[in-house]
């Protein structure tokens, strides 16, 4: 029969049917970056001002055509000949050329277009556009009821190259290729004429043509200025989601680890503990002789070992799954009223027989006035056993440890362990204040630990929404403080009246 596996994602440690990396997100970067690369080969944005030109162009393909349209009316009206309507389609036909040129340009993707010839096909067709307008300038008309004809042919150019500047701006070259022909032979007739009027006509194009000029060069540099800005905009949007891309993967791989540790703490605390439970009763059973003397004395000495190992181990475990519960939000903490002193004068009595062994006098100094905390018993508990039992480790014999309890200068409560041991260097604290860290000294101790009381303590006064600080200097010492904040400092409340009070009220 073939094994069967389960598809359920409870079967697995780790869940990998989810999606690695967010589709949209990838998609979004990848299209930025494309957009950037094809950017990257052309620091003038020659592309994207062509495409901006042949947009501008596109968009106001009926302005100028209209202008035409408007001219060739007039001169029919006024008595011009056919050669206006010659002109007009003439003209109108280079205007729809360079419209279809630009609509092409417009629907080309910016990496399939080729910036030299798109510019060179702009070019010429603006020049054709030009060769209209100079044919314009060489209208007459001599059966006109218009005087000053080629003042107004002089005011209708200078319409023209105003609205050419405007939407040609994005197009360097585009307004000197359409108007440097019809602006020089206007001048050349104003000049051979020599009539004041005309000469004075040719000379305000003449100096309109570089002003117009210069006007589409400052709006081709401003216009530059916004591409370069929106590159380094599309830059940054790229930077960006590539960093929130890799932070969700991050995010997932560490989701995926916690949930791992959390299954194998799971399993591996029942399997753990169940043979520690046999490990611990039998060499307990064996130390103490319960079943019977043993002849041989070492014997008795290794299920002493046996059963310290055990227990250092058993120790171990709950450690590493209390630090688990903090760190993953799950402990809950149990909160009513205590006595801050009586929790602490309650450790000192226990931890006594431990620094009696190594003849370390325990000073107690507590204030008496303190009210109740609204606190975790258990928690509080556990803090201060923590700090006690490192201070009793790392002081040498004959050494001395002072506990002390009062009020803080917030109006919070505290409680300080200063022991006058071989202290812990300045920058191996944030070594043992990390899980599992130890420093040189405990290293070198001949007591075991696990590193995992100070992680502890700090997870369980940040749950109570206190601090904690660690001092320490070689060879004077350490002192710990765990600080509970005012907001858990219980006010006194007025006594209960007495029966004969309450009877005299009434």
């Amino acid at each position: 029969m073939p094994l069967q596996r389960s598809n359920t994602a409870d079967k697995f440690i780790v869940d990998r049917r989810k999606p690695h990396r967010n589709s949209d997100v990838a998609r979004a970067v990848r299209k930025t970056r494309d957009r950037l690369s094809q950017q990257a080969g052309n620091p003038d944005f020659d592309r994207e001002l062509l495409k901006l030109h042949a947009r501008a162009m596109t968009s106001g393909a009926v302005v100028i055509p209209l202008l035409v349209l408007a001219i060739a009316a007039a001169g029919r009206l006024a008595g011009v000949g056919n050669e206006i309507g010659l002109w007009a389609l003439f003209t109108l036909t280079c205007y729809t050329v360079v419209a279809f040129m630009a609509r092409r340009i417009e629907r080309t993707e910016a990496a399939e277009l080729n910036p030299l010839q798109a510019r060179r096909e702009f070019l010429v067709g603006h020049f054709l556009c030009g060769l209209g307008w100079a044919w314009f300038v060489l209208l007459g008309c001599g059966t006109c009821a218009v005087d000053q004809f080629q003042v107004v042919k002089a005011v209708v150019l200078l319409f023209a190259m105003a609205g050419t500047a405007l939407m040609a701006s994005s197009l360097s070259g585009a307004l000197l290729a359409t108007f440097a022909v019809p602006v020089a032979l206007y001048a050349y007739l104003g000049v051979r004429l020599w009539m004041p009027v005309e000469a004075i006509m040719a000379g305000l194009l003449v100096l309109s043509l570089p002003f117009f000029a210069y006007v589409a060069r400052h709006i081709n540099r401003s216009s530059l200025m916004l591409l370069s800005f929106r590159s380094e905009k599309d830059a940054l949007i790229a930077e960006l989601e590539t960093a929130k891309s890799m932070s969700d993967e991050a995010r997932r791989r560490a989701e995926d680890a916690n949930l791992a540790k959390s299954r194998f703490l799971a399993s591996m605390s029942h399997e753990l503990r169940t043979p520690l439970n046999a490990i611990l009763g039998f060499s307990e059973v064996m130390a103490n002789e319960v079943l019977g003397p043993m002849s041989n004395p070492t014997y008795r000495d290794y299920a002493h070992d046996v059963h310290d190992s055990g227990q250092h181990l058993l120790d171990l475990i709950n450690e590493i799954l209390d630090l688990s519960r903090i760190e993953a939000g799950r402990y809950q903490l149990n909160e009513e009223p205590v006595m801050l002193l009586n929790i602490v004068e309650d450790c000192c009595h226990m931890m006594e027989l431990r620094a009696r062994n190594k003849d370390i006098r325990v000073i107690q100094d507590f204030e008496q006035t303190l009210p109740r905390l609204f606190a975790d018993e258990r928690a509080v508990r556990q803090i201060t056993l923590n700090l006690l039992s490192n201070a009793i480790k790392f002081t040498a014999t004959g050494g001395e440890i002072r506990v002390r309890v009062g009020w803080t200068a917030g109006g919070g409560q505290y409680i300080s362990i200063k022991d006058n041991g071989p202290g812990i260097p300045e920058d191996e604290i944030p070594i043992v204040l990390s899980a599992f860290g130890q420093g040189s000294i405990a290293i070198k101790s001949a007591e075991q630990g696990t590193g995992l009381g100070l992680p502890i303590v700090q997870g369980l006064l940040a749950m109570h929404g206190g601090e904690f600080e660690l001092h320490s200097k070689l060879r004077e010492g350490t002192e710990a403080i765990a600080i509970f904040p005012l907001s858990r400092v219980m006010e006194e409340l007025p006594a209960l009246p007495t029966a004969a009070v309450a009877s005299r009220r009434r």
